[in-house]
């Protein structure tokens, strides 16, 4: 038996409301066309499904039936219908975002406050972890997008997009103050007592790979696990911290920190958006990219 859907629609409607003036007004139709709809239905299924009488319609026994069995399927219907047009609407909807603590704190967070004041119902999920978590993250399909920072290669799976320049630096405090006034090589720096983020870091493997360059091979004194920890090392002399200037940015300002100067400046890096180029990114995510999400330069981030 193969039987129109909208008969069932307009069977429904009429169901529900007790009159076939008022389905024909809901359904934006003709009663004449309810009234057909209803027939071919009757028909198909051979069986009579209303009483007419002078108030409207009354279902009859089989027709209760069929309304038992299939309004529960049409309000589910309704329901998906109205979900995707609240999605659309930025209503609902979900997105997943992989930062590490440095892309979060000083770039994302601040997009992310204003669009959620504005979008209060859509829901916000923010893995934390170094860049090469969020990259596979982001190839897995586990988030929708991500902010690291270089080195990161853009590849097939995914496009990269630079947003906000960072410089990183070493920092001292009051116990290696004999350092303020000198110029240090790397390779004398590579002698002193230094604390740095774990190797697994996209920050550790770029300054590691400088010192290589300079033939020079580094055995921290501290590793550990965030650039927070380093600069309150550093600040009780238990080191030189290698971390983003942002993190230091306040102590160096008031004097409880001084940056390193070095012969071999480090080149400043940037973050990074990442977006996939495998998967589609769900309505909210893409407005929050397009919408929220700056470049150093103010400019808007186009997908």
């Amino acid at each position: 038996m193969n039987i129109n859907l909208e008969y069932y629609k307009v069977f429904y409607t009429v169901a529900k409301l007790g009159s076939i003036s008022a389905a024909a007004n809901s359904l934006f139709i003709s009663q004449p066309a309810v009234s057909q709809a209803i027939k071919h239905l009757e028909t198909a299924l051979d069986t009579n499904l209303f009483h007419r009488t002078s108030k409207g319609v009354k279902l009859t026994a089989e027709g209760e039936a069929l309304y038992n069995l299939i309004s529960p399927g049409y309000d589910y219907f309704q329901r998906a219908e109205s979900m995707f047009k609240d999605i659309h609407g930025l209503q609902a909807g979900e997105m997943r975002i992989g930062a590490s603590d440095m892309t979060l704190r000083y770039y994302l967070l601040p997009f992310l406050d204003g669009f959620h004041s504005k979008y209060p119902n859509i829901k916000i999920s923010v893995t934390n972890g170094p860049t090469p978590e969020t990259v596979k993250a982001l190839r897995n399909g586990e988030i929708d997008f991500g902010i690291v920072t270089t080195p990161v290669i853009s590849d097939q799976w995914m496009t990269v997009t630079p947003v906000r320049r960072i410089q990183d630096c070493f920092v001292a405090g009051i116990k290696f103050v004999s350092l303020k006034s000198r110029t240090l090589p790397l390779s004398e720096l590579a002698e002193l007592p230094l604390t740095m983020l774990e190797k697994k870091t996209s920050s550790r493997r770029y300054i590691d790979n400088l010192f290589v360059q300079e033939g020079c091979v580094i055995r921290p004194e501290f590793e550990l696990a965030t650039s927070d920890l380093i600069v309150q090392f550093a600040l009780r002399g238990l080191g030189i911290g290698y971390v983003v200037k942002d993190f230091a940015q306040e102590y160096l300002d008031r004097g409880e920190l001084f940056q390193l100067r070095l012969a071999e400046p480090i080149a400043q890096r940037s973050m990074c958006l990442i977006t996939p180029t495998k998967f589609p990114m769900p309505l909210g995510a893409r407005h929050l990219i397009e919408e929220e999400l700056r470049t150093e330069q103010g400019e808007h981030i186009v997908l």
